[in-house]
This record gives structure tokens, sequence and C-alpha cells, in this order.
């Protein structure tokens, strides 16, 4: 066969990713991109809901669709390197009138049946080198149905954590204004027994009103979650079962990433993109194949009478066969700038593999990062709301025996509230970097 035979370029890969030496990851022999999405998103109601949107989603469906045509197109490339053969009958009946004593009337009844083969030889790879390439196109198409899989349990793991951690806001909100509510019921009876100001009041329902006007965003925020979570499932918007808080979710101690040689066989968007690189490489051989001659054999067997009744008789057998070799010889530059062009699209391809290698190591470089300095945001975070529950108590109890402003409670009760909206984002915060680092491992998409 002309043209390159396909070699995997060199890649500089890191040693290690980068990371901070004080990180709690650790090496594995496996990595946390082998795990199965089942083993690292463990909440029953989350595999249910991953389930059927690997059954029902439409990117999937769509992804999938595109496998079949690839597939079919390597059948129809395939079939070039074969010879094609054709078999055909026919009869016909014939009475023509006298016209003259020189033209006298006749009847004619004749029949034929045969047998036709063409071969195009491929003595130069052209046909191989189009089904290599139309092969490659079928393992990338392939390979990028498993990335839109591995998307698609992404996705449908961040809106549900993304939901949950709405869920615990709406729960810290209602706890919230509760709490807030009795207060308010205290400070009036205060202010009646003279024993609250009228600005105290004013600022206990201050403190209500600050509660109260984050529910009703809250649950537009949650019917708007479920309704895009819906759209990933594959069904009409409409409400989502839940499971574990987004408390109870557990975290794994430590991540094994693996080495960072080893994400170029487990992402799949990088295999699609070597498969296209394949692709375009035996496309270049094609294109060397048409400045050569092309070769082709045909033949024809039959029988062939003007008597149906003696049709297949060894005297009514015909045969016919031909071998013919054509050359271009002027073809106005079309060949060369064809080579060309399919040299430039393979340089294309060969930057796009590379470029989307890079990109792999910056998401997972971006994503650990993410995940580290996430969960000591969120220890942080634990501390200031534990610092600020703490803060919120005391002030309410020096009010109560004098110590202190009402001002002093309005001031403790927001930062006590902010705190511990601050730290369901950050736990969700850290939920959602454990979920990108996990696809930017190449995980989600195995499946047995």
């Amino acid at each position: 066969m002309v043209g390159p035979d396909y070699k995997r370029p060199p890649v500089d890969a890191p040693g290690v990713y980068r990371c901070d030496s004080q990180s709690p990851l650790a090496p594995s022999s496996q990595p946390l991109g082998d795990e199965k999405w089942w083993e690292v998103f463990q909440d029953p109601v989350l595999q249910q809901l991953i389930r059927t949107a690997l059954e029902q989603n439409y990117d999937l469906r769509i992804a999938a669709s595109r496998v079949l045509q690839a597939q079919a197109q390597l059948g129809i490339t395939r079939a070039n390197q074969f010879p094609t053969v054709s078999a055909g009958a026919q009869a016909f009946s014939e009475r023509n009138p006298k016209i003259s004593s020189s033209f006298p009337s006749y009847e004619a009844n004749a029949g034929e049946v045969d047998l036709a083969v063409v071969w195009n030889l491929d003595f130069w790879g052209k046909y191989r080198r189009q089904t290599e390439a139309a092969r490659a196109s079928l393992l990338a198409s392939q390979w990028g149905q498993r990335a839109v899989l591995a998307s698609v349990v992404s996705s449908v793991a961040t809106a549900y954590f993304t939901l949950r951690e709405l869920d615990l806001a709406l729960d810290v909100s209602k706890k919230t204004l509760a709490a807030r509510q009795d207060s308010m019921r205290l400070t009036t009876v205060l202010a009646k027994n003279g024993s609250a100001s009228a600005l105290d009041l004013r600022q206990s329902e201050q403190l209500v009103y600050t509660a109260a006007e984050t529910i009703p965003d809250l649950e537009r925020q949650i019917v708007l979650q479920e309704n895009s979570l819906s759209i990933l499932l594959g069904r009409n918007p409409g409400p989502i079962p839940r499971g574990r808080g987004l408390t109870e979710q557990p975290n794994p101690p430590a991540i094994p990433v693996g080495l960072p040689s080893e994400l170029l066989e487990r992402r799949p968007d990088v295999r699609e993109a070597e498969e296209t690189l394949v692709a375009a490489n035996a496309e270049i051989g094609v294109a060397k194949a048409a400045f050569f001659p092309s070769i082709s054999l045909t033949g024809t067997a039959g029988y062939e009478s003007f008597a149906l009744n003696n049709l297949f008789t060894h005297s009514q057998r015909l045969w016919n066969g031909a071998a013919s070799l054509t050359q271009p010889v002027f073809a106005g530059g079309a060949l060369r700038a064809g080579k060309r062009l399919a040299e430039a699209q393979e340089q294309e391809m060969l930057l796009t593999y590379q470029q989307t290698i890079m990109n792999a190591f910056q998401e997972v470089s971006n994503s650990l990062t993410a995940y580290q300095k996430g969960r000591e945001f969120r220890e942080q975070q634990e501390l200031l709301t534990a610092a600020a529950d703490d803060a919120d108590r005391l002030s309410k109890i020096l009010y109560q025996h004098g110590g202190t402003s009402y001002l002093q409670v309005l001031t403790s009760e927001n930062n006590d509230f902010s705190a511990e909206l601050n730290l369901a984002q950050a736990q969700l915060t850290e939920r959602l970097a454990l979920v990108q680092l996990y696809n930017a491992l190449g995980g989600g998409w195995r499946s047995e």
C-alpha cells in the first residue's frame, strides 16, 4: 500500500500532575479514573438517575446513531475491495409485418441469461487505505460515544449535587426563619412590657424578613434545577427524587490519580482525536494511489438463444473477458492538490490531537487543585460556621441579660446565617470538584 503507515506521535507528558506536596492525593495501582461510576457515586438514588440517563438521554442516543452510521459506512467502503458480481436475464419476442417482396414478415424470439463480474484491483492499496480510514472513523465515533457517556454521568451527578445543595440551603433558611420568628415574638412581648425598644422590634423584624426573602428564590432555583436534570434524564420537566443529603455523601480521604501517561489511554476524547488522526493519515495513501494506474478486470458468461427451449444448451454459451489499465496523464494539478489537501488535513488532526492532550493535562491539574483547595476551604468554613453559631448564641444570652444591644444580636444572626449558607456552598464546591476530577481523569464511561 502506498502512503504512510500510522505511528503514534511522541507526546511530551509530564512525569506527575501538578499539585501541592501537602495535597491529600496519593498514588495507587487503581486510579480514580478506572473506578466504575457507581463506585464513585454511592447514593442509590443518584445511581438510578444515572442509569435512567444512560438509557434515555438524547445526546447519548444521537451518539449511538452516529456509531451505527460509521459501521454502515465502513461496510460500504470495505466492499470496494471485492469484485462486483451481478446476474441478469432477459427475453423478448418481436414480429414485423411484410413491407415488400424484398422484406417479408418475420418473427423472432430470443432469451439471454448471464453472470457479470467487475473487479477493480486494489494494486496500490487505495481501497485498503479507504477501509483503514473508515475503520478509524468508526473507532472515533465509538470513543466519541464514550465521551458523551462520561459527560452525561458527570452532568447528572453535578446537577444532582447542586439540587441537594439548594435543598440544604432551603432547609437552613426555613430553620433560621422559624428561629427568628420565635425571637421576634419574644421581642414583641418584651417591647409591650417596656423591656425592649421599638428599634429592637424593628431589628428583629429585619432578621425575619432577611431569612424569609431567601426562601422563594431558593424554591425557584430548585424548580429550575429539577427541570434541567429532567432533560438530562430524557424526560419532560418534573420533580426529582432525593437520596442522601449533601453532607451525607462520602468523600474519599485520598484520591489516586495515576500517571499522566495513562491518561492518553483512558480519556475517550483523546482516543477519539487519535483515531481521527489515523483516518486522516490513511487518506494520504488514498490521495497517493490516485497517481498510479487503475487496473480493472471484467468478465461475462452465460447463455443466449433465439429459441427458449434450447437456451441452456452447450452450443448457446457466451462469454467475454477484458482487462483495462488507466494511467492519469494530465488532471490540471488536481491530483497533487488532493495530496496536499490530505497532508494538510492530517497536520490539522495531529495538532488537534496534541491540543486535546494538553487540554486533558490542564483539566486534571485544575481539578486536582480545585478539589484540594475546595476541601481546605470547606474545613475552614466549618470552623467559621461553628464560631458564628457560638457567637450568635452568646450575643442572645448577653442581650437577655442586658449586656449588649439588639444590634449585636442582629449582626451575629446575619453572620451565622451567611456562614451556614456559605458552608453549604463550600460542601457543594468540594463535591463538584470531585466530579470534575473524575471526569478529567477519564472516568465514567466504563460499564463492565
